[in-house]
């Protein structure tokens, strides 16, 4: 089987940590992948995170990654893979339409979506490890250094976001992220298998 499943959530929902275990557990069928990716323009995206660019930057260089990235996950796809994808399209409009709320004249989230949608492939899954902002902060206070996403408040925005995203999308599936890393795991790859992907 071949497809694209989709992990989301806010930071220290154990998203990265579920992805490598189910890509894993798929074996030699399956390609791990996140965003930003490793190409030049996924460098340019979290060099941002170090030189302050501007919100409009910051999500154009989401965007322009993406639409690298799609056709790259297109081509696997095309050749028998399943792709587990850490981040999408969704990550931009929760995170950047947070980020630009204050700045952008209009619907930003309306027009994030919109943007994002036009280069980006449906996922045969998308699953939205779900988390209060509270508990991903408290997961990921051992990092060195936190980015500029890493704040409460911010994260609180992101989360209702994320929530906003589930409610016009019911494709995409909530599942409970507190329990054990294992728990939520065995999950993911019930959803998979029970989808035939």
């Amino acid at each position: 089987m071949t497809g694209l499943v989709v992990l989301e959530g806010i930071d220290g929902c154990g998203k990265s940590s579920v992805a490598r275990i189910v890509a894993k557990k798929l074996g030699k069928r399956a390609v791990l992948t996140r965003e930003p990716t490793d190409s030049w323009i996924g460098e340019a995206v979290r060099k941002g995170d170090d030189k302050k660019v501007s919100p409009y930057t910051d999500a154009l260089l989401f965007m322009a990654d993406r639409s690298i990235h799609t056709l790259d996950m297109v081509d696997l796809i095309k050749k028998g893979k399943l792709v587990v994808c850490d981040r999408y399209y969704h990550s931009t409009v929760a995170y950047q339409a947070a980020f630009l709320k204050s700045t952008f004249k209009g619907d930003v989230f309306k027009w994030l979506l919109e943007a994002n949608l036009r280069l980006s492939i449906h996922p045969d899954l998308t699953v939205l490890l779900n988390i209060p902002p509270e508990l991903g902060l408290e997961r990921i206070r051992g990092r060195r250094a936190l980015s500029r996403f890493e704040r409460l408040d911010f994260l609180k925005e992101v989360h209702k976001n994320y929530l906003k995203l589930a409610r016009q999308d019911h494709s995409i599936v909530l599942i409970n992220a507190t329990r054990p890393l294992a728990e939520v795991s065995d999950e993911v790859l019930k959803l998979i298998r029970g989808r035939k992907l």
